[in-house]
Order: structure tokens, then C-alpha cells, then sequence
């Protein structure tokens, strides 16, 4: 059992419409020891996930008076907390992570409850290291490297802002991290799974489709030519990674 206490205790929002999948969640996580919010329904999820600002949100897609991912996007506009999406089709990942949404992960029905605590771990670890970095920002050395340029790519570390030829980049988080972790290689490339656990935070549960997936929206985002991306290409078979030299975007 996970021994939080105190206010180092972390509240998870489950928002499925199935009582029995909630009751199961809730159990578990509490056995975790977490702290548990519940809604049945989109509208109420928004308005707990507002006002109760939990730590994580499980969020399942089919969902009476709101879907799921209208919720999400309601959530990101307001309030930056890891989004997990709980779906019961595979076919549906490129559309949950493809949409501006900002969804940080997913997981299919059904799922082992050890996977999911997996990944529920992971994301709530990679959220407490980006809010660790931000409150520790004004202690940093002043003369420590902020600004990563590659070509047209130019990333603000302090901000967490990235540009294109000057031109600020609607990334999320995730996304962002990606772009850095890439950056920061040197032009090397990195394996899909080496991504997955470098970002995500997990080597032994997920789908690298996951990647994928980020990397196409992020493509969609920076290159001008998503067919012949000049910033962030691809290894075939083997990874992505940044482009040192980059031709005319």
C-alpha cells in the first residue's frame, strides 16, 4: 500500500457511468491509498473535477449529459491535471489523443487493475516532477540553459513555449515534452519505447501507438508538410527524432 498522508495524499476523480467499474476503481485505489472522488455523468465531472481540483482524473468516454471527451476539453481549458481516458474501443486512440484535447493517456476495457495503477503512478509522478520544476524555477542558476534551438525549432524551457520561425506552438504538456526530450538528444534517435518511458514515465506498461500518435498531432502542429516533415522525422523501424539540419519549412 501506498503510504500518502496528510496532504501528500493524492485524490484520483473516477467518471465512469457504470457503478460497478467505479466501485471496483475505488476500492483499489483506496487500497493504493489514494483519495477518491466520483461522477456518473459528464456534466457533474466537470463541475467536481473545478472545484474539487483533484490530482488525476479517470475518464471514461461514453458518458450520459456530456461525453468524455467534451469533459476533457472543458477540464484543459480551466485546470492542467493529468487526464487519463478509460475506453472500451482500440479504434478509438487515435481519435482521443488526435483531438485537441489534451488527454495525457488511455487505457482500453478491459483493463488488469495492475496495469492501470501502473499508469496511474506514472502520470501522477510525471505531473509532480513538471510542478517540482516550476516552483524551483526562480532557484535555478541563471546561467543554466533555458532556451534549446535546433534550426526553425526554438523551445523555451522556463516557459514550456516552443516556436516555429518565430511562431508560438499550441502544444500541451506532453507534447512539449516530447519536442524537449528529442531536442535535447542531439539529433540522435530515440526508440519509441525508450519515449514512452522517458515522457510518459512507464517502460512496462503502454502502447508505443501511444507515441505514434503524439508524434503525428505534433507533426500537425509544427510542419508545414505533414507527409515530409523537415523538423521532426522518422526512423522506419526504429524511432523519431530532430533534425539538426533543416531545409526550408
Amino acid at each position: 500500500m501506498v503510504n500518502n498522508d496528510g496532504n501528500n495524499q493524492k485524490t484520483i476523480l473516477i467518471v465512469d457511468d457504470e457503478q460497478p467499474i467505479v466501485d471496483i476503481l475505488v476500492y483499489n485505489l483506496k487500497k493504493e491509498g489514494y483519495k477518491t472522488l466520483e461522477a456518473n455523468d459528464g456534466l457533474t465531472a466537470v463541475d467536481i473535477a473545478l472545484n474539487k481540483n483533484p490530482d488525476l482524473i479517470l475518464l471514461d468516454i461514453m458518458l450520459p449529459k456530456m461525453d468524455g471527451l467534451t469533459v476533457c476539453k472543458k477540464i484543459r481549458s480551466k485546470y492542467n491535471v493529468p487526464i487519463l481516458m478509460l475506453t472500451a474501443k482500440d479504434e478509438e486512440i487515435d481519435k482521443i489523443l488526435g483531438l485537441e484535447l489534451g488527454a495525457d493517456d488511455y487505457i482500453t476495457k478491459p483493463f488488469s487493475v495492475r496495469e492501470l495503477m501502473a499508469r496511474i503512478k506514472a502520470n501522477l509522478r510525471k505531473s509532480e516532477i513538471k510542478s517540482e520544476q516550476f516552483n524551483n524555477k526562480n532557484e535555478q542558476s541563471k546561467d543554466e540553459n533555458k532556451i534549446i534551438a535546433i534550426g526553425d525549432l526554438v523551445l523555451d524551457l522556463e516557459k514550456i513555449e516552443a516556436k516555429v520561425k518565430g511562431k508560438i506552438i499550441d502544444l500541451t504538456l506532453r507534447e512539449f515534452e516530447v519536442l524537449k526530450y528529442l531536442a535535447m538528444q542531439n539529433g540522435q534517435v530515440v526508440t519509441r519505447e525508450k519515449l514512452l518511458e522517458a515522457v510518459w514515465g512507464y517502460e512496462y506498461y503502454g502502447d508505443i501507438r501511444t507515441v505514434d500518435v503524439t508524434v503525428r498531432r505534433i507533426r500537425g502542429k509544427i510542419e508545414k508538410d505533414t507527409s515530409a516533415p523537415k523538423i521532426l522525422a522518422t526512423k522506419r523501424g526504429i524511432g523519431y527524432y530532430i533534425k539538426t539540419e533543416q531545409s526550408e519549412n
